[in-house]
């Protein structure tokens, strides 16, 4: 009987330490929905220790079809190497083709960065500093948030520090629709030449944009042409916008960001160089 009893009190004991540690060392929320339908939920990868932590938010491509928040070459080395600097990353989901057109993608991401603002301090970071990244259709569409003010208000877009635009090729879809082009770029914007420009980050450049970075493969037809004439013309508004040229696949340009190579010590140094905040929170240069 004593043996039952205490049986009785240290498994309840266990258990109960057991759920709470797993509580404890929670690294990651999922699915967090900004919006009603299905698609609109991001996750929140969150560091050991969060106080006013800097926000990397990130979204992903897939012609504007496919791809997922989740994605091995969208999170992995990036989240193993900005956790670990005490940086809450965030990856999102947004509505795809072909029910939902690019333009109203792009309204989709505005949608979740005006939620990831309203509750950082959920997480314990800080809503003013946060960098915006996206990979080929989601560099598209992060361009499109930074450029045209009529997708999210003054507010949400003073809070983003700095964009980095991966391997995007269509920052100037009117270009793009007129050249050679693969099919995907048809299923994606049509016919219309009006919606080309309404879809083409480069008809909306400003001189209030904030500062973006543009990372192209040379080993793409278009994407480093659109990026060196994005930059050109942003420069010439007084933009702070740089361009880094690799010799790397599509694909590498977004997986192996993050690794401990030349590659990614050239990002930090543009974040670094934006705002000085950002320091804190990445290696030493020296």
């Amino acid at each position: 009987m004593k043996n039952l009893s205490l049986a009785s009190f240290i498994f309840p004991l266990f258990f109960l330490s057991l759920c709470a540690g797993t509580t404890a060392h929670a690294k990651t929320l999922k699915d967090i929905s900004y919006g009603d339908a299905k698609k609109q939920k991001l996750d929140v990868y969150l560091p050991d220790n969060t106080a006013n932590s800097p926000i990397m938010f990130m979204v992903h491509g897939g012609a504007w079809r496919i791809g997922d928040k989740q994605n091995h070459q969208v999170v992995k080395a990036k989240v193993e190497r900005w956790r670990q600097r005490g940086w809450v990353f965030i990856s999102i989901n947004y509505r795809m083709l072909p029910k939902t057109d690019p333009y109203q993608q792009a309204r989709d991401v505005a949608k979740a960065l005006e939620h990831v603002q309203a509750h950082a301090s959920d997480w314990h970071a800080d809503s003013s500093k946060i960098i915006v990244m996206g990979h080929s259709a989601g560099a598209h569409l992060v361009s499109l948030v930074m450029t045209d003010p009529t997708l999210t208000d003054t507010r949400t877009l003073t809070s983003i520090q700095a964009a980095i635009l991966l391997d995007s090729a269509a920052l100037d879809i009117n270009r793009l629709m007129t050249q050679d082009h693969p099919r995907l770029y048809d299923r994606a914007f049509g016919n219309d030449p009006n919606y080309w420009r309404k879809n083409s980050a480069i008809q909306h450049l400003h001189k209030n944009v904030q500062p973006i970075l543009l990372v192209c493969s040379t080993r793409r037809e278009h994407s480093c042409t659109q990026a060196n004439a994005f930059a050109k013309k942003a420069q010439e508004l007084g933009v702070n916008a740089r361009q880094i040229r690799l010799d790397l696949s599509h694909g590498d340009i977004n997986g192996k960001l993050g690794t401990d190579s030349d590659y990614t010590r050239q990002v930090e140094d543009f974040i670094r160089s934006v705002d000085a905040r950002f320091s804190t929170y990445l290696p030493s240069t020296n």
